[in-house]
């Protein structure tokens, strides 16, 4: 009786092995792609240190352009008076992309009603510092603009 009840007890632990086994690798099956998809991969920020941000006949004075600048959004105006400016576009506040308010001659954050004026100084609503500001440089045709150092 003793064999029997040992070939018994091996075949039970088979089975709860095989169970067991399967019950996990179901689990892993269900629960992988669900930590995947909730755990985005790494982004690989590009860094630009200049770009060409447009034509300097495609902007007439107080008017403003968002272009891209590596990996995120700038910005760039060109004043009344026919001067170039260029920032971040990426608002302090939320990180909501900015856009340029010609009748307020300033910059302005569609969220929450933030405001910037002409030197990348947050003066009004939420922001709570100012735009990273850019240098320009209008070489011939192009408008280029560089991340200062």
């Amino acid at each position: 009786m003793e064999a029997g009840t040992s070939v018994n007890q091996d075949r039970r632990r088979l089975l709860d092995l095989l169970l067991t086994g399967s019950f996990g690798a179901f689990l892993a099956a269900v629960f992988y792609p669900v930590v995947r998809y909730l755990m985005p991969p790494p982004v690989q920020e590009v860094l630009a240190n200049s770009t060409a941000a447009a034509k300097a006949s495609e902007l007439k004075p107080n008017s403003g352009k968002v272009f891209r600048f590596g990996s995120k959004p700038g910005i760039l105006v060109r004043l009344p008076s026919g001067e170039w400016r260029a920032f971040s576009a990426v608002c302090t506040h939320l990180q909501c992309t900015v856009q340029y308010r010609a009748d307020l001659e300033q910059i302005w954050c569609p969220c929450h009603n933030g405001h910037f004026d002409l030197s990348g100084k947050n003066v009004a609503g939420p922001p709570p510092a100012p735009l990273e500001a850019f240098d320009v440089v209008v070489k011939g045709e192009d408008v280029v603009v560089t991340r200062r150092t």
